[in-house]
């Protein structure tokens, strides 16, 4: 009867060691090839909700950009010159989204007098590569798309990048583990560490509360992918960066925590402003906090950007530009 148990036990370990590694497979299958919305669902759904204007898109679109990733594909973008400045802002969007859900965050910033960038990430809309890395590769994208921005704008431009999301979390291992390339930065809604958030999305959608089907994707990830999980660390990478950051999130987020930007504004030194929408889903800050979130914006620009560069200019002879 003792044997018997013994093997029901070994038996039922065994196969309970069988199904968590499944899982972890099946989550770093998940992970890497994640479904994209439709392209058209996305026009369509921006176009309905008024944030996307075909007209006005047409009307700017300066030229469209195609630019060599690092990783051996391009990059397929648009830059959009509605005024007549050189300062410029990157838009990256989140993970399953594309392009033409960025076109609402540049006509924010044309408000602002900004002209803007938008590009596809890896494996989205129109650009290349086979795998999502959630800001692993990414990061080397944006990189790419950073110098070739510069290139174009001259080096008296203000440069900006603004992330939603995965975009968010990119822009910040950009900026915090290759460059820090630009005059400022805004966070919408980014993740702090991808290991922790992957937890959370495990015990909440699946249920399953262990450590150990993560650790399982994290090995095939880097089995079959090239990274870990560990190398998606934005609160690590956020230490580095000297320039300012506006993090923004909002409280009933429920697929990545408010916490999360909190963290990450805590970690960051230097100057940095955190706001924390009453209202607003996951990525829905500025869809339901229209003219708070312009507001937000226009205030870290003219606190953290304009008035340190009139600062400099005074204490260098020369006449300050004024915005």
């Amino acid at each position: 009867m003792k044997k018997k148990m013994l093997l029901l036990s070994g038996i039922t370990t065994t196969l309970a060691a069988a199904a968590t590694g499944l899982f972890g497979f099946a989550l770093s299958n998940k992970l890497m090839y994640i479904q994209q919305k439709d392209p058209e669902f996305v026009r369509e759904r921006e176009t309905t909700a008024k944030r996307f204007d075909e007209a006005w898109y047409n009307k700017n679109l300066k030229c469209e950009l195609n630019i060599d990733s690092p990783n051996g594909y391009t990059i397929r973008g648009i830059m959009f010159q509605p005024l007549e400045t050189d300062n410029t802002i990157i838009i990256c969007h989140g993970v399953t989204e594309n392009k033409i859900n960025s076109v609402k965050y540049a006509r924010l910033f044309e408000r602002l007098g900004y002209n803007s960038v938008i590009f596809d990430h890896r494996r989205h809309g129109e650009s290349g590569g086979k795998t999502t890395s959630y800001g692993y590769y990414e990061k080397n994208d944006l990189d790419a798309v950073v110098k070739t921005v510069k290139a174009m704008i001259g080096e008296n431009a203000i440069l900006g990048i603004h992330g939603e999301s995965m975009g968010a979390a990119t822009m910040l291992l950009y900026a915090g583990t290759i460059e820090d390339g630009a005059d400022f930065y805004i966070s919408d809604c980014a993740f702090s560490d991808f290991s922790m958030l992957l937890r959370q999305i495990a015990k909440t959608e699946f249920k399953y509360g262990s450590i150990i089907p993560i650790r399982f994707a994290d090995f095939f990830i880097r089995l079959r992918d090239g990274y870990s999980f560990k190398s998606v660390t934005p609160a690590e990478a956020v230490r580095n960066i000297e320039k300012p950051i506006l993090f923004i999130h909002s409280i009933p987020d429920t697929f990545i925590p408010a916490s999360m930007s909190l963290d990450l504004y805590n970690k960051k030194a230097g100057p940095k402003k955190l706001k924390l929408f009453d209202t607003g889903a996951h990525a829905q800050s500025f869809n339901e906090n229209m003219a708070e979130y312009e507001d937000l914006i226009h205030d870290f620009l003219e606190n953290f950007i304009y008035q340190k560069l009139n600062r400099e200019s005074s204490s260098s002879n020369v006449i300050p530009f004024h915005f």
